[in-house]
């Protein structure tokens, strides 16, 4: 069983839809290097409207717009397992943000 509680970080990477890694999508290539790395785990958000640091506005309501909206990527594990995919994740992100806090883990479990 793997079992994780108490003080850990939540990792949050906002890029585009669009963006690439390697030949696939940006957010795929995350989570799959977010799993190869052992991490607790890894959520994509794909979300309806949003802007960034070039204030485009990207949302569903336009169908021209509507081929890159706004992806997050949670990754929530130890402080340790974070800081050790940080410089990996830097790698790979051109344009976009990361953001990390503290989080409290209440229950991850997962029985085998």
């Amino acid at each position: 069983m793997t079992r994780f509680e108490g003080e850990g970080r939540l990792l949050r990477i906002f890029i585009g839809e669009s963006d690439r890694y390697e030949g696939r999508p940006l957010y795929e290539a995350i989570v799959r290097r977010a799993r190869e790395a052992g991490l607790a785990g890894a959520t994509v958000l794909r979300g309806i409207e949003g802007f960034g640091a070039r204030s485009h506005i990207h949302t569903t309501r336009l169908l021209r717009l509507s081929e890159d909206l706004p992806i997050v990527v949670e990754i929530a594990d130890t402080a340790e397992n974070i800081d050790r995919i940080l410089p990996v994740l830097d790698g790979m992100i051109g344009d976009g943000m990361i953001t990390l806090e503290r989080v409290e883990v209440i229950v991850y479990r997962a029985a085998r």
